[in-house]
């Protein structure tokens, strides 16, 4: 089972054997290892994982709760 958790201010913290990332191309990519970080704030040099440099920039991760829209 995979678990992807928020880091306050930070990046999306994933655990879990069973997780694939895929980019926009369909092209797999392959973690440098796990558990691994993806990037949140967007500034990272490591793209789509995380390297810090939310740290350095004062990355305001502030996230609104959004319940999914109702199925119908």
């Amino acid at each position: 089972m995979a678990e992807i958790k928020i880091l306050t201010n930070g990046p999306l913290f994933v655990q879990g054997d069973d997780v694939t990332i895929v980019d926009a191309d369909g092209t797999a990519i392959t973690p440098p290892r796990r558990p691994f970080a993806l990037c949140r704030c967007g500034q990272s040099a490591n793209k789509p994982f995380c390297d810090g440099t939310h740290k350095n920039i004062e990355f305001d991760g502030t996230c609104a709760r959004q319940d999914p829209p109702a199925a119908g």
